[in-house]
């Protein structure tokens, strides 16, 4: 379950933007909430509603951009309508908003349930609704709301990584930044921190244990090149920048069929000068130089590099032979006319989940304002040798 602030406005577009899903049959108006006198109108406009918003938000000339329009996502169809509604009130509530206007959209048009809410930062009396560390006190109440243990969840995240093998510090916790922690490591420990509150840590002798007794697979190195050297004249190897990290049709083909993730490293945007492999498969950790290096790894020309590679290609499993990874991995008023056009908005997911590794919430980006927030501490995987 994820919880995003939409981008702010000066005006309450976001009604129109939500009520227009109504009209394309891709949404659903499930609550309209102290809106007093009008929710006993019939055949009311998205223009009522925007004129009531305006209406309370000009009470303070100084809030320049009143509008307040979150999403709250579930994944896939764990929650239904009735539920999103009743966290989404709820939510309200611990957020300052419960006596505020608001309305609740839900949207059913992606492959993650997820609900809307649009409402005004400007109260009955003209004062501006506490926002401080909102994004981060966002995501507490709607943990408290969801019964959500976080120190349970984040001892079941360390246990999960703790089954890979890997080599290095820096990459047990890249397994662990994978689910939205940031790590910070000391002189014996490493603390670990999410949505600005560290939860936990755990001391570094544990990890030095692991790293101590981790394997190397050396058949499965060979496997992996195998693959790579199968399909990588198939996919788009040209990496691009998105959500603060690099990919390629290639990355993201060898992720969703095969469970191998690859995380290019980079500092401030600059081209990669690094990748570390995850095998989800094995649950295995590589250095990227393992497998191969990263200007045959991205370069167009990656298939001759791959003839004067030092690995031994008389020693590479039959293509037939590799086991593929399957991925599988109040009441609203009776009438209500829509007279907004139908608008039509692109859809996609940012995340692809992981095997045994899933991540526990679900971006949906089913607005264009949700590519909008940077994700920070991305860029500093970079920073640490792999």
């Amino acid at each position: 379950m994820i919880v995003k602030i939409l981008k702010k406005s000066a005006t309450f577009k976001a009604v129109r933007y939500n009520t227009s899903k109504v009209v394309c049959d891709r949404g659903e108006l499930v609550l309209i909430k102290n809106f007093d006198l009008l929710q006993g109108i019939e055949n009311l406009r998205p223009q009522d509603y925007i004129n009531y918003l305006e209406a309370v938000s000009s009470r303070s000339m100084r809030i320049k951009f009143p509008q307040f329009h979150v999403a709250i996502s579930a994944k896939g169809r764990a929650y239904s309508k009735g539920e999103l509604s009743t966290i989404a009130q709820q939510w309200m509530q611990g957020m300052g908003y419960g006596k505020q206007p608001y309305m609740l959209i839900y949207h059913k048009d992606t492959g993650n349930n997820h609900i809307h809410i649009v409402s005004t930062r400007v109260d009955r009396q003209g004062k501006k609704i506490n926002d401080s560390y909102e994004k981060i006190r966002a995501y507490r109440i709607l943990n408290q709301i969801m019964g959500e243990n976080e120190h349970y969840s984040l001892a079941n995240y360390i246990q999960i990584a703790l089954a890979y093998n890997f080599s290095t510090r820096a990459q047990f916790t890249l397994l662990l930044e994978l689910q939205g922690y940031a790590c910070v490591l000391s002189e014996n420990s490493c603390k670990i921190s999410k949505y600005g509150r560290v939860i936990d840590e755990i001391d570094l002798h544990l990890i030095d244990q692991k790293i101590a007794a981790s394997k190397k697979y050396q058949d499965r190195i060979i496997q992996i090149r195998a693959i790579l050297h199968r399909y990588e004249n198939n996919y788009d190897k040209t990496l691009k920048f998105l959500d603060d990290a690099f990919s390629s049709d290639f990355s993201n083909f060898l992720h969703e069929k095969f469970g191998i993730q690859i995380l290019f490293h980079a500092k401030n945007g600059h081209q990669p000068y690094g990748y570390t492999l995850i095998d989800h498969t094995t649950k295995n950790v590589f250095k990227g130089t393992e497998i191969k290096p990263l200007k045959e790894f991205i370069s167009s020309a990656t298939r001759n590099h791959m003839e004067t590679n030092v690995m031994d290609q008389n020693h590479i499993p039959p293509i037939e032979n590799i086991t593929q990874y399957d991925h599988k991995l109040s009441p609203v008023p009776s009438k209500i006319s829509w007279i907004t056009p139908c608008i039509n908005a692109d859809t996609k997911d940012a995340a692809i989940p992981l095997s045994d590794f899933e991540i526990s919430i679900s971006n949906d980006v089913d607005d264009e304002a949700l590519h909008a927030r940077k994700r920070k501490g991305k860029q500093k995987l970079g920073s640490t040798k792999r």
